[in-house]
């Protein structure tokens, strides 16, 4: 195999690979072992999938609809490329009786478009807008599989994990925001065996990096007036977008706009220094110093004093989230969340908008208990060992994976208290 993210070799029997990857599926699904045809990226995500706990026999749960997908679509980036999306794949799409599809970084299907019929086959499957096609839901896929490793990948046919998927085949390449890198979602073309072809993967991967390009020219558009944008959510340090710049702050000046942004009217200076120092011998002149640096950083205009606070609305990730949590939208909610804000910071103010946020997401979580979300919870670096969740988990979906995990957890609480019984 010259590429081993193309699932074809030229002039391959597609009907004798069926057959071969067919046995090779039943084969690790009996005994957990992947035999040598399997490529390695098929190979290694048919076991994260087992690990996740992901059955052959499931489907793809609808987690969006109607007004909620609406609200999602029209907020996420991507939505910006749709028309280019569109002239680029439509008429190939819909000429082959194709689908292109367009998933966020959770793997969740944002547009679903082609061919009618295809449509109606590929509903049968639940590949419709606002299913959750991540590889911890529905196991290998081919958009599921490009967000988790990060590279355009082609699927076909029995290398799909769930059994019912396996007549199709598919292509996805990860689409990246050009500023920070990180990974929005995919862009995939679905079909069925005609797209087991090299050119298939080549010409998804080419649109997204078109859509990148055009992300790219997209942004300077952006009015220089805009309201500034605060990134916290799983950093130490947090970047602020202003004025068409990207300025990444030190951790305390980190803290300092975290609490700022929250309180457009002001924080006094005893106010700051009591958020912002649990070492109560800090004095004025030290945070003084640190604001007369910070405005240095942000340039004139953005930082007033007496009070001290920000001159314009600032909009911080971690507020999002907090808006979805209260409006009830818990999937939109933990979808923004990258993370705890600040980890790594001790400041009281922001421990506690940490706590505070988590403390929400977690109750959210364990009242609606939603296996796919819960999954995504505890198997997130902030969830592997929050043994409440994995117990709910373990009773939405007791997996031998998941009962395994809680049972160590159980273990590991225990053992302190045995000690201390010795």
């Amino acid at each position: 195999m010259t590429d081993p993210w193309v699932a074809l070799e030229p002039g391959a029997d597609p009907a004798e690979r069926v057959r071969v990857l067919r046995r090779a599926h039943e084969t690790f699904t009996a005994a957990g072992t992947v035999p040598r045809p399997v490529r390695t990226v098929v190979a290694d995500s048919w076991r994260r999938s087992a690990r996740a706990g992901v059955g052959p026999d499931g489907t793809a749960s609808v987690e969006l609809t109607d007004g909620d997908l609406g609200a999602y679509r029209a907020e996420h980036p991507l939505a910006r490329v749709m028309p280019l999306i569109r002239e680029l794949m439509g008429t190939f799409a819909a000429d082959g009786r194709h689908l292109l599809a367009v998933c966020d970084a959770h793997g969740r299907l944002l547009w679903v478009e082609g061919h009618p019929g295809t449509r109606r086959e590929a509903g049968r499957m639940n590949f419709v807008p606002g299913a959750r096609w991540a590889e911890s839901a529905v196991g290998t896929n081919a958009p599921g599989t490009a967000v988790a490793v990060d590279r355009p990948v082609q699927v076909f046919a029995a290398e799909h994990f769930i059994r019912r998927v396996q007549p199709w085949t598919c292509a996805a390449a990860p689409v990246h925001d050009p500023r920070t890198g990180r990974v929005l979602g995919a862009v995939d073309i679905t079909g069925g065996d005609g797209l087991a072809h090299p050119h298939s993967l080549g010409f998804v991967q080419a649109v997204a990096r078109a859509a990148e390009s055009h992300l790219a020219l997209l942004a300077p558009e952006r009015p220089a007036t805009g309201r500034p944008e605060l990134t916290v959510l799983g950093r130490d340090e947090a970047y602020l977008a202003v004025g068409g710049r990207r300025i990444r702050l030190s951790r305390r000046h980190s803290e300092i706009l975290v609490l700022l942004a929250r309180r457009p009217e002001g924080l006094t200076g005893d106010e700051l220094l009591c958020a912002l120092y649990e070492d109560e011998s800090v004095t004025p002149v030290t945070l003084r110093a640190e604001l007369a640096r910070l405005r240095g950083v942000l340039g004139p205009g953005l930082l007033a004093s007496r009070p001290y606070r920000l001159t314009v609305p600032v909009e911080s990730d971690a507020a999002v989230v907090e808006r979805r949590l209260a409006a009830g939208a818990v999937t939109a909610a933990v979808t923004a969340y990258a993370g705890p804000p600040l980890p790594a910071s001790r400041a009281p103010a922001v421990v506690r908008l940490r706590n505070r946020l988590a403390d929400g997401l977690r109750a959210a979580l364990l009242a609606g208990r939603d296996p796919d979300l819960l999954a995504d919870w505890a198997h997130a670096p902030w969830g592997e060992d929050d043994i409440d969740v994995w117990r709910a988990l373990a009773s939405a979906r007791p997996t031998a994976a998941v009962r395994a995990r809680l049972a160590a957890l159980e273990s590991e609480l225990a053992a302190p208290q045995s000690w201390t019984r010795r």
